[in-house]
């Protein structure tokens, strides 16, 4: 596999005796910038105005801190919410929840399918009471809670309307994110369960419920990070995540919903990587793109509807094993760079990630990373710091006009649901172009391809019981027995029946959900008629 002069989002393998620097997307980087290298138009305006380069709100940090909210959950119900209880007390101003692998799936915990997955990669959500004992002592009006579900996303987030409610709290208070992004789960992870058209269909009916019932809620995070995970550039993460926020937009508008009725709840995902200067660039650019994309292609006026308002959580596939502490640095300086690009919230990683879920000591100074950058740093002391900057102008510029480029190239394949497998040979020639310059020493990572050490660091690291899994399955196997069988039955046969038409399927997912069916079954009934995704290759 070469990599061909003509690429636009990929750096060429040149070796680490050539002289010149690209960044990832194959930017070349010149010694010096000056007043000649910024745009003929330099398109910058206010902040908080169109097209909001310099940020979606006039005063930025100075009125109002980003939203720290760090990413959590392992094992059951109960042991998360210790750690969540424990992130806020520590300064966090949300909630980041993050579901373990059978409920990604969708299927509960006793599947057989789900042995020795429960509880890994995050918390075991499989019925109301676990909803209801990860929130315990949390006033769901008084925090702002991010999910990362994708293919079950409604039904999680049914599920936290319904503990809502037991606590008190209006549906109309609720205030947080479900990360909803299916598309993204076809190209870049997998986690996938129904085929894209009723996947797209559960999406966009979560718009119009929202819209009705929890208008304070951000119905999709359109996600750029899983692209960069996967080994994306900066310029494809940039242009594959707007490609998927178009396919959004236009999926609920064929669903009969206007623009400006949906769009001002739409977030986005980004990835923060090393790279300070072309991190901000990215920010910056995206912003601009997203305000033209809205305005001039789908009629958006509703400032609201134009304004690209994101969560950067720091570069996971950028953690090493090798000399983990180093990876402190790293964070801090992706979380810098998010910052000073406009960020409305953040998760720094864990310097242990490479190896385990964060442990506690690991997790706290995550935070306090963001902290330090809050109040140390100088970056909240001015809107867009690095603005006007020859470097950075002329690189978001750049950036821009190359994800503008690759945008085109998805709109000529059909769009992103169309364009699968392109974006897949994409992100993965990328993939392959960032492992071949670590291989010949053209990317330096500290303690892998130099300054590497023979003495191996052992971390103190978190590990999930696995009496876990046990006790997950038993808890499940008692709310099963102590329901209305007959109504649970009936509850899931009104899915089915709503799944073969085109009413929305939320309030009927919800009864059932009240009634005590299972995340699985309610999934499973979807399942029944839907049927599962098969990838093609």
């Amino acid at each position: 596999m070469a990599t061909t002069p003509e690429r636009i989002t990929v750096a060429p393998i040149v070796g680490p005796d050539d002289p010149r620097r690209f960044t990832d997307s194959g930017i070349e980087v010149q010694e010096r910038y000056d007043a000649s290298d910024l745009p003929e138009q330099l398109e910058l305006g206010e902040a908080g105005e169109f097209p909001y380069t310099r940020g979606p709100h006039r005063e930025m940090y100075r009125k109002q801190l980003w939203t720290m909210r760090q990413y959590a959950g392992f094992a059951t119900a109960k042991e998360s919410n210790e750690r969540y209880r424990y992130l806020l007390a520590q300064g966090a101003s949300g909630l980041s929840m993050a579901f373990d692998l059978p409920t990604q799936l969708g299927l509960d915990s006793d599947d057989p399918r789900c042995l020795g997955e429960v509880g890994r990669t995050g918390v075991a959500i499989d019925t109301i009471d676990d909803m209801r004992t990860a929130f315990d002592q949390i006033p769901l009006d008084q925090v702002t809670t991010s999910m990362t579900i994708n293919a079950p996303a409604a039904v999680l987030l049914l599920l936290y309307e319904l503990v809502g409610e037991e606590q008190g709290v209006e549906s109309k208070a609720l205030r947080g994110t479900t990360q909803n992004d299916i598309l993204k789960e076809y190209i870049a992870r997998g986690n996938f369960i129904y085929p894209p058209g009723p996947s797209m269909r559960l999406t966009t009916d979560l718009f119009s419920y929202c819209k009705e019932n929890v208008p304070r809620w951000n119905t999709v995070s359109i996600s750029g990070y899983h692209f960069r995970e996967k080994g994306a550039s900066a310029v494809q993460e940039v242009a594959f995540t707007l490609s998927s926020g178009i396919a959004y937009v236009q999926a609920a508008i064929d669903a009969g919903l206007a623009v400006d009725d949906f769009a001002p709840r739409l977030a986005f995902f980004f990835n923060g990587h090393n790279n300070v200067f072309q991190e901000v660039a990215k920010f910056r650019a995206a912003r601009r793109m997203w305000a033209h994309i809205m305005r001039d292609r789908f009629g958006a006026q509703n400032p609201k509807s134009m304004m690209l308002r994101f969560h950067t959580q720091t570069g996971g596939v950028t953690l090493t094993a090798q000399q983990p502490q180093n990876n402190i640095m790293r964070v801090a300086l992706q979380g810098f760079a998010a910052v000073c690009g406009g960020t409305q919230s953040l998760h720094t990683n864990g310097y242990d990630e490479a190896l385990a879920l964060p442990s506690e000591r690991a997790a706290k100074i995550a935070l306090r990373t963001q902290q330090v950058i809050a109040h140390e740093s100088g970056a909240t002391d001015t809107v867009d710091p690095f603005a006007g900057s020859y470097f950075v102008e002329s690189l978001t510029d750049e950036i821009e006009a190359r994800a503008t480029e690759l945008i085109a190239r998805v709109d000529q394949l059909g769009g992103s649901a169309e364009a699968i497998s392109f974006i897949k040979n994409e992100i993965e020639e990328s993939a392959w172009g960032y492992q071949e310059r670590y291989r010949t020493g053209q990317d330096i990572v500290v303690g892998v391809n130099k300054y590497v050490e023979d003495e191996i660091e052992i971390e103190d690291l978190l590990k999930v019981d696995p009496a876990t899994e046990h006790g997950q399955v038993d808890r499940l196997a008692a709310f099963k027995a102590d329901r209305d069988q007959e109504l649970v039955a009936s509850r899931l046969e009104s899915i089915r029946e709503t799944a073969r038409g085109t009413d929305n399927l939320l309030p009927v997912l919800k009864d059932a959900l009240r009634d005590r069916a299972s995340m699985g079954e309610v999934c499973g009934a979807m399942r029944d008629v839907f049927g599962e995704y098969q990838p093609s290759d």
